[in-house]
């Protein structure tokens, strides 16, 4: 047998999925953990991918009809009291704020002075301060839709976290609207989850499962809450996005209320939805491999990089000029309606460092160019889907004019992958039996496919097993039969999976 071929990342996603996780934030140089406990410090690689993120979706939030507010970062701890079933759902993660001002203590170090009148709950979710100013905006039927997006931060004291997955603060965006009609409600949650499958299928390519989750997975307070998920290379499920129908509960408890058109008080009917900085881990762990991060192109920092061959020779300032007109060249085309996004990487390092730092990077796209090149009129093109050694040489007028299809390509490529990926690592059962078999304990389970009763009676075995429900498919929601669990007839179609 020959050599088992070296990876830049170690270990492999085969010897350590967890560790090869973090091991690829770090190649990558997206972020790291801060002198904070469980907050991580997002560094521009990392925020790119995030801007990214925030530029579509405001597009296609503003596009619906959203516009951006933004509101206060503490909220009153009476405020998530009015909703009892919330304040439950977020108590043991909320950061709590119980002092102004610091003063010199007699030691010399510095110690909190004045207690607050009230402890003010350091923003987990924003549906209570929200909703209390809502309560102040509607007063009429004529007031409504109010369809509010915020991009912000949020702090849910988690302990044990992973860059990106997990962890004490994040970013996000939340949605919250308000509505006249329960239909009007229903259609905006729904609405809002096809914008969530829309940019994680077309933006970061990754195939997600549109349905509502069970009881047991709600979200605090809602009525309903659907989610996007998507199975990562672990075979675990990941939670890609979430939209709340919230019914009247919220405005029932901060009191939002209208003059309807019959000129009757009643309650209006609200709807929150969100994604977070979640997505990054979701792109790493569906596209990366064994050599680091693997970008989309649509979401790329940048969607090529040149790398000139340099000698230490006269030629060197020709092979740059080169560099730098194919460069505007490519700036000229058009790639999901945006130039091309290009760097010329013209530092002076060794030509094999730069090479594995922008792989490890995940860039789509590396082209070479030296001394050989420019008599032959050609380049050396390497993608990043592909071996890392794996290249092409491509006439230099060409490598210009199929850019635009070479990046579609790579995107449409990633998706498939990972789409394939799903489809080969699902099953569906009708036994109990079988379900078992599949999450035993030294099986890499996927995603189970089965008929189950939406009731807490098999809780109990699905810890034993550490799988959750994550929800009932949209389009199967007529498709039903007999509980594997419970035996109880005209059961939904669920899926179910290990999950993150």
């Amino acid at each position: 047998m020959g050599k088992k071929a070296k990876t830049a990342i170690v270990p492999t996603r085969e010897q350590n999925y967890p560790e090869w996780y973090q091991q690829v934030v770090r190649a990558a140089d997206l972020a790291e953990n801060s002198p904070v406990r469980g907050c991580m410090v997002i560094k521009p690689w990392g925020y790119a991918l995030w801007e990214g993120v925030q530029k579509h979706l405001d597009r296609m939030f503003k596009d619906t009809g959203h516009v951006n507010a933004y509101f206060p970062i503490f909220i009153p701890k009476s405020f998530l009291e009015k909703e009892a079933e919330h304040v439950e759902g977020f108590a043991k993660e909320c950061a709590v704020v119980t002092h102004h001002r610091l003063q010199e203590s007699p030691d010399g170090g510095l110690v909190p002075a004045g207690e607050l009148e009230e402890p003010l709950v350091v923003r987990p979710t924003s549906e209570t301060i929200i909703g209390h100013m809502f309560a102040r905006w509607v007063q009429s039927y004529r007031d409504l839709p109010i369809l509010m997006n915020q991009w912000a931060n949020v702090v849910r004291w988690e302990m044990r976290t992973r860059l990106f997955l997990r962890t004490a603060e994040f970013l996000w965006q939340e949605g919250h609207t308000v509505h006249e009609t329960a239909d009007e409600a229903m259609t905006e949650t729904l609405d809002m989850l096809e914008v969530y499958r829309s940019f994680i299928e077309d933006y970061m390519a990754v195939p997600v499962i549109k349905g509502e989750k069970t009881q047991s997975e709600r979200f605090p307070g809602a009525v309903n809450t659907f989610s996007v998920e998507a199975m990562m290379q672990d075979r675990k499920a990941l939670q890609a996005g979430t939209s709340h129908f919230l019914g009247q509960n919220f405005s029932r408890a901060q009191d939002i209320r209208f003059q309807n058109r019959d000129q009757v008080e009643v309650f209006a009917w609200t709807t929150s939805w969100g994604v977070s900085t979640r997505l990054i881990g979701a792109l790493i762990m569906t596209h990366s491999d064994d050599n680091g991060l693997v970008c989309p192109p649509r979401l790329a920092p940048k969607h090529v990089v040149i790398i000139p061959v340099l000698r230490g020779e006269e030629s060197d300032a020709e092979v740059l000029a080169s560099c730098h007109e194919l460069a505007a060249n490519l700036r000229l085309q058009q790639y999901d309606n945006e130039p091309v996004r290009v760097q010329v990487d013209a530092r002076d390092l060794r030509g094999g460092e730069k090479t594995w730092e922008w792989v490890k990077k995940g860039v789509p796209v590396r082209i070479e160019i030296g001394p050989r090149d420019l008599e032959k009129g050609s380049v050396v093109i390497y993608r990043r889907d592909k071996a890392p050694r794996e290249k092409e040489f491509v006439e230099r007028t060409e490598a210009v004019t199929s850019i635009t299809g070479l990046l579609e390509e790579i995107q449409q490529g990633l998706y498939q992958r990972a789409l394939d990926y799903r489809e080969e690592h699902t099953k569906r059962v009708d036994s109990l039996e079988e379900f078992n078999a599949f999450f035993g304990k030294r099986q890499p389970g996927g995603f189970v496919w089965c008929y189950a009763a939406d009731v807490p009676d098999y809780e109990d075995h699905l810890k034993s097993l550490q799988v959750t429900p994550r929800n009932i498919p949209l389009d199967t929601q007529g498709d039903r039969g007999v509980c594997i669990f419970t035996g109880h007839e005209d059961a939904p179609l669920t899926i179910f999976s290990r999950a993150y």
